[in-house]
């Protein structure tokens, strides 16, 4: 299967084709500020889990981006129930 850019542009339009790449965070667990790496070709919402650099506690990221690219990021303490 081929995905052309017009399918791509339609399903995650990015305004003048700039999206954030990384972002900083602050640890749930250790209070740490760390910077993270962002994937907008994994669409405009995204979550998954992400361990913390420095304390090794993971995390639940989740990613928004909205129509111009910029990237609204939260953590939160991922529940191991």
């Amino acid at each position: 299967m081929i995905i052309s850019d017009d399918d791509l542009d339609a399903e995650f339009p990015l305004g003048d084709g700039t999206a954030d790449l990384v972002a900083e965070v602050r640890c749930p667990y250790c209070g740490e500020l760390s910077e993270i790496g962002l994937d907008p070709g994994s669409g405009a919402h995204q979550q998954y889990v992400e361990d913390c650099p420095v304390c090794c506690q993971p995390w639940r990221v989740e990613v928004r981006y909205d129509d111009t690219g910029a990237a609204d990021v939260s953590v939160e303490p991922e529940n191991l129930s």
